[in-house]
């Protein structure tokens, strides 16, 4: 990259100082193109007042910065433009959008100020020396305004959804522990309407993932799966602690999904977050079972490992049924498959094939086809296993077929280390 001119930081100061002899003119025309850009930030005369305030203060920090070559690495963002993102988080406008406008008020500022730079018709190696130098203020001071817009963003979205959703989270668990519920009360009280179907969701992160990061993060995921499973409604947001959540999704009249776009939904979203489903259910029993369901099912996945991003009630029901003690649950599968109950890769190819081989009526030309084998392989896999348990697949056909799916989605959780 060639060298600065040794004239570019005055002919940068010279365009700052232009621009902001009439500033009030270039903070009503960014807003006025924000505004033109993104219509769903107008109509609320706070956040327009917000806005106007974080252009300005915005556009004279970075007007200082060019005009005194100042330094970037003391740059926090203006107090107004964090105020802007905490309005933005408490009215449940997505970060997306917030950081948005910020780069589009941006680009409307750069071109107020190349505008004014061409205006100078300062000859053609200090133009673009000039010109380089904006742009990496620019850019810099961007960054670092936008990493604390966003700290501070994700900060007030969980502080307000927790203080916000206190009553609501009192009323769900009325609502989860009474019989008797007057639904005429429940539902305005809640915001959701129980007289429909619904999907109960437990979303969780293994750990918080950065400050401010936690419920934010959730609900976002929350409001995307939705979404793509085209819910009529808002779903309702429970929060349980800084990285747990509990959620259910509006289905009105509709009473099913499909296990594959619900998986879909949430192995596309953020792969830190885990999700655990119930099954559809209606009205108020509906929506105490559902959540039981994803209850159980986050306590299964919770104690797999590794834990899967996704889990469905539906597949996993007799095991999270049964996993109530998972010491006694280990015992009782190893007295199943005795040996092959071990955690390496031969014991875990044997296990994979007699639990296809089981799931199709002990058909091994079926088993060849499900696992791209040859039959004689599949063969001599089964007739393997049975050697390593001691007896056939075929006796206690039921629990074998159980215990198989507990390891299946539990893992080595279940597992010895090695052969007794």
């Amino acid at each position: 990259m060639a060298a600065d001119h040794p004239e570019a930081a005055k002919q940068l100061s010279v365009v700052a100082e232009n621009v902001g002899s009439h500033l009030p003119e270039v903070c009503r025309d960014i807003e006025e193109y924000v505004l033109a850009e993104m219509p769903q930030l107008r109509g609320d005369a706070t956040v327009i007042k917000s806005l106007q305030t974080s252009i300005a203060e915005n556009a004279a920090t970075l007007l200082h910065v060019f005009e005194n070559d100042m330094p970037l690495d003391k740059i926090e963002g203006p107090a107004a433009a964090l105020e802007y993102a905490r309005r933005l988080a408490q009215r449940d406008v997505p970060l997306n959008t917030l950081i948005r406008a910020h780069r589009i008020g941006s680009w409307r500022f750069l071109q107020w100020c190349l505008d004014e730079l061409n205006r100078q018709d300062a000859d053609h190696e200090l133009s673009t020396a000039t010109n380089r130098r904006m742009l990496r203020a620019s850019f810099g001071y961007n960054d670092r305004v936008t990493e604390h817009v966003i700290v501070v963003y994700q900060q007030e979205r969980d502080h307000w959804l927790l203080s916000q959703t206190a009553a609501r989270a009192a009323r769900v668990r009325d609502i989860l522990t009474e019989k008797n519920v007057d639904l005429n009360w429940a539902e305005p009280a809640l915001g959701y309407r129980l007289r429909q179907h619904h999907l109960g969701l437990v979303a969780w992160l293994p750990t918080l993932k950065g400050e401010g990061a936690g419920l934010a993060l959730l609900d976002r995921i929350t409001n995307e799966i939705a979404r793509k499973l085209d819910c009529p409604a808002r779903p309702l947001f429970v929060p349980r602690d800084a990285v747990l959540s509990w959620a259910w999704l509006p289905f009105g009249s509709h009473s099913e999904v499909s296990s594959e776009q619900l998986s879909n939904a949430v192995e596309r979203s953020d792969p830190s977050v885990h999700v655990c489903a119930g099954s559809i259910g209606y009205g108020i029993e509906g929506f105490r079972s559902t959540h039981r369901q994803a209850l159980r099912t986050q306590e299964l996945a919770a104690a797999a490992s590794p834990a899967p991003q996704f889990t469905d009630f539906s597949a996993v029901a007799p095991i999270a049924l049964m996993a109530t003690n998972i010491d006694d649950m280990r015992a009782w599968v190893w007295g199943i498959l005795g040996p092959l109950a071990v955690d390496d890769e031969n014991s875990a190819r044997l296990r994979e094939t007699a639990q296809i081989f089981l799931g199709t009526g002990c058909s091994y030309t079926a088993t060849a086809g499900a696992q791209i084998l040859h039959k004689n392989t599949v063969q001599y896999r089964i007739r393997k296993a049975e050697e390593i348990m001691g007896h056939p697949v075929q006796r206690g056909h039921a629990d074998l077929e159980v215990a198989l799916r507990a390891v299946q989605y539990l893992g080595s959780t279940l597992l010895r280390t090695g052969p007794e």
